[in-house]
């Protein structure tokens, strides 16, 4: 199943079609979930940056003109999730027990920011998502 967001598309998988609300800005593959910031936030305009969600890892990825840059930290390295709302972007930041530089991202609505968090908590207790 696949799930795309800004506005809202109708899709098909198990049990028939349905209508994915216009704010879930995320897509769906079996296990793997990504969300795009918002091309209206400094930055992202040409190239909006992806976090992926996977019951491995979690992935920044920053699309370029030629390739990308991508970031990871494995879930079971996920030490915090901080968000930071503003006015009308959130901001996210992924801190890691290796001591790596923690994942940040701007840029994406405070549902989606609140949804990477839950995903990354199911991930680390290994909950079925719902």
């Amino acid at each position: 199943m696949t799930v795309y967001g800004t506005g809202g598309i109708v899709t098909g998988g198990v049990g028939g079609e349905h209508q994915v609300p216009s704010h879930a800005l995320c897509t769906m593959s079996a296990e793997k979930y990504v969300f795009k910031s918002s091309r209206l936030t400094a930055g992202n305009f040409l190239f909006p940056l992806r976090i992926e969600v996977t019951p491995q890892r979690v992935s920044r990825i920053k699309p370029r003109l030629i390739g990308s840059d991508e970031e990871s930290i494995s879930i079971s390295q996920v030490a915090s999730v901080s968000i930071r709302t503003g006015l009308i972007w959130s901001t996210i930041q992924i801190d890691s027990t290796g001591g790596t530089d923690p994942i940040v991202s701007r840029g994406h609505r405070k549902a989606d920011a609140i949804q990477i968090r839950d995903l990354i908590e199911h991930f680390q207790q290994g909950l079925p998502k719902s």
